[in-house]
C-alpha cells in the first residue's frame, strides 16, 4: 500500500463503490468546464451531501492571479447555495491539458480549499471524505479532511457550531420577510 506522507492509502478505482466511482467521474467531467488559459491545468470537483445530491465546481482562473476560484470552492459553494451543506464526500480530479499533457499526478485540495472543506465538515458534524485523483484514475488518495488538515481552526474554536443553525433560520426569515414586503403574492 502506497501512502503520501501521513495521508491515507493510495487506491485504485476498482476498490471504490459505484457511488464513489460516479462521483470521481462527475468531478473529471466538471474539469472540462474549467477556465484555465494561464496554467493549462483543469480541476473538477464534485461534492455529495447526506441527501445524496451532487454539486459541481471547476477551476476559474483570472489574469489577476490572486482572484482564482478553485473547483472545490465552487462545488462547496454550489451545495451551500442550494441549502444542502451537509457534505459527506468530495472528489477532486485534475490534469494538465496543454502540451505536454500530464494526467499522472494526484491533485489534492490546496490549503484554502482544505480550510473551506473543514468548516463545511464542522457545520455538517462530519469528517468529510476526500477522494483526490489524477486525471485517468490510476492513482486515487482516499483520506478525510481531518487527515489533510489536522487541528484546523474553525467554527468550534469560536463557539459557533451550535449558533449557526439558529442564525441560518434567522437569515432565511429575514429574506422571506424582504420578499413578502417587496413582492407580495
Amino acid at each position: 500500500m502506497e501512502t503520501i506522507g501521513t495521508m491515507s492509502k493510495i487506491i485504485h478505482l476498482a476498490q471504490l463503490g459505484e457511488a464513489d466511482r460516479q462521483l470521481l467521474e462527475t468531478a473529471r467531467n466538471a474539469s472540462s468546464h474549467a477556465y484555465a488559459p494561464y496554467s493549462g491545468f483543469a480541476v473538477g470537483a464534485a461534492v455529495r451531501t447526506k441527501s445524496g445530491r451532487v454539486y459541481l465546481g471547476s477551476n476559474l482562473e483570472n489574469a489577476a492571479y490572486g482572484v482564482v476560484m478553485c473547483a472545490e470552492v465552487g462545488a462547496v459553494t454550489a451545495a451551500n447555495t442550494s441549502g444542502d451543506l451537509e457534505i459527506v464526500t468530495i472528489a477532486v480530479v485534475g490534469h494538465k491539458f496543454t502540451s505536454p499533457q500530464d494526467h499522472s499526478q494526484i491533485v489534492t485540495p490546496c490549503g484554502r480549499c482544505r480550510q473551506i472543506i473543514s468548516e463545511a465538515g464542522e457545520v455538517a458534524k462530519t469528517d468529510i471524505r476526500v477522494l483526490s485523483s489524477n486525471g485517468d484514475f490510476s492513482r486515487i488518495l482516499d483520506s478525510t479532511i481531518l487527515e489533510m488538515l489536522p487541528a484546523a481552526f474553525g467554527p468550534g474554536n469560536l463557539g459557533m457550531v451550535e449558533q449557526w443553525p439558529k442564525m441560518r433560520k434567522e437569515l432565511q426569515t429575514v429574506v422571506a420577510n424582504l420578499k413578502a414586503a417587496h413582492f407580495p403574492e
